[in-house]
């Protein structure tokens, strides 16, 4: 990141890119529900480094895996997220948790977070994870028996929001069998809104309120409520049952243990936005990077007949998984590999440098903004073979062309590595395995039977993907 002398340095705005438009920049030639392949297609044409703007900000683009590893290592103390993300969150009455936070405060909670998702209390939780499994297969035996057409990335919200719910909260929502899933509602509208409101040339809704902006208040207000009850509910246990402040059962407990005792750095606040953020990180990206690896397994009969095959020789019954059958699932890890590597969730991390910095041969002055783009490289015969292809293979120990795993990023890199990672995996393994296991797959497409277009919004999610299944 370090590695050329000052001389040489080049200034962002002495960087190619596309002519901005006066006033507006870049924006009027970007489509917001695909910003990601815009700057894709931008890193194309000019190269690893390059420059946007959005309205008068300028930003530096960083589109070389390298490169973005480096800067993204360069957490917390040399880059942050964006203060304007915090800012919009602020305004919104947003409480903020692991993923807005920074410094001090990011690292109190970052302890407490790593705690609860670490591989050792996953396990413990597994017999758990398996009955959400196992109620998803009875609601998709259902839909076979009556030939109904599931909603693959819906059903699979559902399927990671029960999950996360009882790990992470120790409350059984049953979104899969109908409970309502409030809070994911609301932050299906929630979420879009910070990202628009963070790219908007001009805070309007600070002056006047359009129809979407009243809904996004009357959203705030019922996830402030949700988020609140499931406190309310958590704190009731430890009243009823004292002892489990000596050992807390989940995340939220051990939160409020924390914030009751003091100088943990963690208050009343920072659980509420750790409700919130657990529920994001732990359902679109789990779900949508199972949908993907799903569809992209259809696309692929002979991919799909080797996961098939493997998990009816290892895991072949799903009332008897058990963990050690799930870490034996190495091709459909791989599976899981390959699907991050070209449907990314998180295509891009925007990011601020907190100080002077230097990526490549650029100069960086502090309050700078920079565009990670993480699905450049890992999509690029210069540094995959036959990159456009979907060939697990490339992930298994021995492979003739093995895969640079530097290159694909899908949990970032560095200290801020995604701590939910190895129980997103565990999910789509033990979802996958159950499908796999149990039914034979009709179809998995959208209803016109064209691609599956990429849709961005808070994460990159497949639109429209319907499944048909067949009993065995």
């Amino acid at each position: 990141m370090y590695n050329t002398i000052a001389a040489e340095l080049r200034h962002i705005a002495d960087l190619p890119g596309p002519r901005p438009w006066p006033l507006a920049g870049n924006l009027p030639q970007i489509t917001p529900t695909r910003l990601h392949q815009d700057l894709e297609g931008w890193a194309r044409q000019y190269g690893p480094l390059f420059k946007i703007s959005f309205g008068r900000t300028q930003m530096l683009v960083v589109a070389s895996h390298e490169l973005v590893s480096a800067v993204l290592r360069d957490r917390p103390d040399g880059f942050r997220r964006p203060s304007i993300t915090a800012t919009v969150s602020d305004e919104m009455g947003g409480r903020p948790g692991l993923f807005l936070a920074e410094g001090a405060a990011w690292r109190d909670q970052r302890r407490m977070v790593m705690t609860a998702l670490a591989p050792h209390a996953v396990k413990a939780y597994f017999p758990s994870l398996v009955a959400v499994g196992l109620r998803l297969q009875k609601h998709w035996q259902r839909a076979a028996r009556d030939g109904r057409v599931i909603d693959l990335t819906e059903d699979l919200k559902r399927f990671s929001v029960d999950i996360i719910a009882g790990l992470a909260f120790g409350s059984d929502v049953n979104t899969i069998d109908g409970g309502e899933d409030v809070i994911q509602r609301h932050m299906d509208i929630v979420l879009p809104a910070v990202a628009r409101r963070s790219m908007a040339l001009f805070p309007y809704w600070r002056y006047v309120r359009l129809p979407q902006d009243r809904q996004l208040d009357a959203s705030l207000m019922a996830l402030n409520q949700s988020i609140d009850g499931l406190i309310a509910t958590a704190r009731a246990r430890l009243a009823a049952e004292p002892e489990r402040r000596a050992r807390p059962a989940n995340l939220l407990e051990a939160m409020i243990c924390a914030a009751d005792e003091g100088g943990s750095g963690v208050d009343d606040v920072a659980v509420a936005g750790n409700v919130a953020t657990m529920l994001l990180a732990g359902e679109d990206t789990t779900s949508n990077t199972l949908a993907w690896m799903l569809y992209l397994l259809q696309q692929n009969p002979a991919a799909m007949q080797k996961a098939r095959d493997e998990v009816l020789r290892v895991a072949p019954d799903p009332r008897a998984f058990t963990i050690e059958q799930m870490d034996g699932l190495d091709y459909l890890d791989a599976c899981a590999q390959e699907a991050m590597r070209l449907k990314p969730v998180a295509p891009f991390i925007p990011l601020e440098a907190l100080r002077d910095s230097v990526v490549g041969d650029v100069q960086v002055p502090k309050g700078s903004l920079v565009w990670c783009v993480m699905r450049n490289d890992s999509v690029s015969n210069n540094f995959v073979a036959d990159a456009a292809d979907f060939h697990p293979e490339r992930w298994l120990a021995g492979a003739a062309q093995p895969m640079n795993k530097q290159v694909s990023m899908p949990f970032g890199a560095g200290v801020r590595t995604c701590p939910g990672r190895y129980l997103a995996l565990l999910e789509i393994k033990l979802a996958s395995a159950m499908l796999l296991s149990s039914f034979d797959i009709a179809s998995i497409a959208t209803a016109s039977g064209a691609e599956a277009q990429e849709l961005d919004g808070f994460t990159m999610s497949p639109i429209g993907l319907q499944m048909r299944l067949r009993h065995y």
